[in-house]
């Protein structure tokens, strides 16, 4: 079945969707972005996710185009006219398309640019559960105002290609002797027993895959500290993480070509992950 769109008020197959070359998106990566997982139909935390949409777009200044039932709504006929299972949705909104290229903002009343769109999701990699996967750190050169999910992602690109470009699956990001968070995720260090993880603030994006996990520690009872992370706890760390919509909880067994605890996914990993997976299912049959 081909691939629909959503863009701009209408439904449209992938191919016919365009938008214009005046579009600050595009001139400018001025603009803000949302994925959200869907399992069986139903998107996991989706009214979460519309709210953190809403927060970026106050952020760089975007006025809101629709109604939070509105965006549920569209995206729940986007789903279902890409035939429902599970899927990732990208949505996406620009500060849109104003007659001229402009670093100001456009004449008042130039209309957003909304753009949603739906592909398979794209399965986990069972080697990753079984034996870990890699990662390398790396400065982090981005911008200040990382809790904004904008568009603008050349330092989250460039750091996850060096990542690549050293067999690694992410990298982590370290600031003034801090580990930080990964490139396009999460970071998590688990030392005797507690869970560690960068504070909300300007310096991280607040995941909402993150929150869940800090969630489901409490139920737990597992130790959460939310505080300042530095790269000693991460070279001396039991297990580490990362996390994101998509790839959901991915142990980390070496960082830097260095042995990460036991070098396999960890005992805490274990239960965290039993979790996600119940609360998935949860997802799947509309219950949570």
């Amino acid at each position: 079945m081909a691939a629909t769109v959503y863009l701009n008020g209408q439904f449209l197959p992938l191919d016919a969707a365009c938008v214009s070359v005046l579009d600050r998106g595009f001139l400018f990566g001025d603009g803000v972005y949302e994925v959200i997982p869907v399992y069986s139909g139903h998107m996991l935390r989706g009214v979460e996710h519309i709210e953190r949409l809403g927060r970026s777009m106050d952020g760089i200044r975007i006025d809101h185009p629709m109604s939070r039932a509105a965006w549920l709504a569209m995206l729940e006929q986007l789903i279902e006219r890409n035939g429902g299972g599970d899927q990732a949705i990208y949505l996406q909104v620009t500060r849109g398309a104003p007659p001229k290229r402009d670093h100001a903002f456009p004449p008042a009343g130039t209309p957003p640019t909304v753009l949603a769109m739906s592909n398979p999701l794209a399965p986990i990699d069972e080697a990753w559960h079984r034996q870990g996967a890699e990662a390398v750190t790396v400065p982090d050169l981005r911008w200040q105002r990382c809790d904004l999910k904008t568009i603008q992602l050349l330092g989250n690109v460039l750091a996850r290609q060096q990542a690549v470009e050293q067999g690694a699956v992410e990298a982590i990001l370290l600031r003034d002797g801090q580990a930080i968070e990964g490139a396009a995720s999460n970071l998590f260090i688990i030392k005797d027993g507690a869970i560690h993880t960068t504070p909300k603030s300007a310096a991280i994006l607040g995941g909402i895959t993150r929150d869940l996990i800090l969630e489901l520690a409490r139920a737990e009872a597992i130790p959460v500290r939310e505080e300042g992370m530095p790269e000693a706890l991460l070279r001396s760390a039991d297990e580490v993480w990362v996390s994101s919509s998509t790839r959901e909880i991915v142990p980390i067994t070496r960082v830097d070509g260095q042995t990460v605890g036991e070098g396999k996914p960890g005992p805490v990993w274990q239960r965290m992950h039993a979790a996600y997976q119940a609360f998935k299912q949860k997802v799947r049959e509309g219950k949570a």
